[in-house]
């Protein structure tokens, strides 16, 4: 487990930015974090370090953005607002998650039965207005 304090949103994307050198295509990241607490800049800046050229969005509302233009694709999930596990199916989910890129799921405490494994644990706490602290685990079979 590694552990990493952030007092500003551009050190949340700088940490982000190192981790994305380590993911393969396959690699997949659960992120955790309240409203407000940095889940889509930590995106962003995983985004920056694939090399991803298209502006990140955070896709609460259309659920899946698919970004192509990085080293590999980047599938990003937000699942805010899926009312259930068939719901989810029914985007695609499990053919990203297992796909040809690196899939982020923001909100990932929602659907706990979803997630594969092996996968990265991202744990985003507010400390306070800006300091926030980052968790990234590793979890495997």
């Amino acid at each position: 487990m590694q552990e990493f304090l952030s007092d500003s949103e551009s050190k949340t994307k700088e940490f982000a930015k190192k981790l994305a050198s380590r993911l393969v295509q396959g690699s997949f990241l659960a992120v955790y974090g309240d409203l407000g607490a940095g889940k889509t800049a930590f995106v962003k800046g995983l985004a920056q370090g694939l090399g991803v050229t298209e502006s990140i969005v955070s896709p609460t509302y259309t659920i899946l953005r698919v970004y192509e233009t990085g080293r590999v694709p980047l599938y990003h999930f937000d699942v805010y607002r899926i009312a259930d596990e068939d719901e989810l199916y029914e985007t695609g989910f499990d053919e990203y998650a297992a796909g040809d890129g690196v899939c982020v799921c923001e909100w990932a405490d929602l659907i706990p039965d979803a997630l594969p494994i092996p996968r990265f644990d991202v744990r985003i706490e507010r400390l306070s207005e800006m300091e926030r602290k980052i968790t990234l685990q590793e979890v495997k079979k």
